[in-house]
């Protein structure tokens, strides 16, 4: 099973040096030794489908970014909803 919840890419512009980087979130239950389901949080360079970077983060470690993306949140002085 997995449940996409989002994805985009990012709003930074194309420089030569940094790419725009698509990323997306997922709910899967595709790890046979963990016992919870998974938020998969997918980055991959525009236009290098299938090549990116997978993180499979326990509901402990999706929290805990979710938390840090909280913090620099706050630290650029933005609203925390």
């Amino acid at each position: 099973m997995k449940k996409s919840v989002d994805a985009a890419f990012d709003d930074h512009p194309d420089d030569g040096d940094r790419p725009p980087v698509a990323w997306s979130i997922a709910i899967t239950d595709d790890c046979d030794d963990c016992a919870d389901l998974r938020v998969e949080v997918t980055f991959e360079e525009k236009g290098a489908v299938g090549h990116g970077v997978t993180a499979h983060l326990s509901p402990a470690g999706a929290r805990n970014l979710r938390a840090a993306l909280a913090v620099a949140l706050r630290d650029l002085g933005e609203p925390i909803a």
